[in-house]
């Protein structure tokens, strides 16, 4: 049975800033703002559904960068069980098996991919043309000229991500074609 209730777009359209969360003490902070989807970077096996609970609680998209969870290993395992035993609407994670079998389950699927050099920019967009996962987190979120290349040439929601250190970083972001942002500073959360 799908989790998933509402367009990933829509729901960024609404909030465009992504609270992710590395402890206990941010994540009682982005479940009082106005952030939509929260990601969650921190966790073990055996506290993810209790997280995520408490996301979904406050009326939030709980969204599990798995790659960081404590005792999940990188198979399609590890996706059936934040599927089958937590209230996560999806994960995130720079491996692509992981998304596409997010994506089998009915959960969002998030690729994470950090464009480090232009080998790095052609590989994303030769990913993109046979998969589309729910969305696309691109790393370092700074970097405007690339993320207004990929949004030309792709349709899935695009999520900058990493070294977005105030409101204006944000706005260059969004302005050059992304869909949302995702940081963990919560000074930027109000945003």
């Amino acid at each position: 049975m799908s989790k998933m209730k509402r367009n990933i777009a829509s729901l960024f359209a609404d909030a465009p800033v992504i609270a992710a969360v590395k402890d206990h003490i941010h994540l009682e902070k982005a479940i009082k703002t106005e952030a939509n989807v929260i990601v969650i970077l921190f966790g073990t096996v055996c506290n993810i559904a209790t997280i995520c609970k408490t996301v979904k609680d406050a009326h939030k998209i709980p969204i599990v960068h798995i790659d960081l969870i404590n005792g999940l290993a990188s198979k399609n395992e590890a996706v059936d069980f934040i599927n089958e035993h937590t209230v996560a609407d999806g994960i995130i994670s720079t491996r692509q098996n992981l998304v596409k079998r997010a994506l089998e389950v009915g959960l969002y699927g998030g690729q994470r991919t950090f464009l480090v050099d232009s080998m790095a920019v052609k590989t994303i967009t030769k990913q993109i043309q046979n998969f589309k996962p729910t969305f696309l987190e691109i790393m370092p979120g700074t970097i405007f000229d690339e993320i207004t290349k990929i949004r030309k040439i792709t349709t899935i929601p695009l999520v900058a991500g990493g070294l977005l250190s105030s409101k204006k970083d944000i706005l260059a972001a969004l302005n050059a074609g992304a869909d949302a942002v995702s940081t963990t500073r919560e000074d930027l959360w109000h945003v």
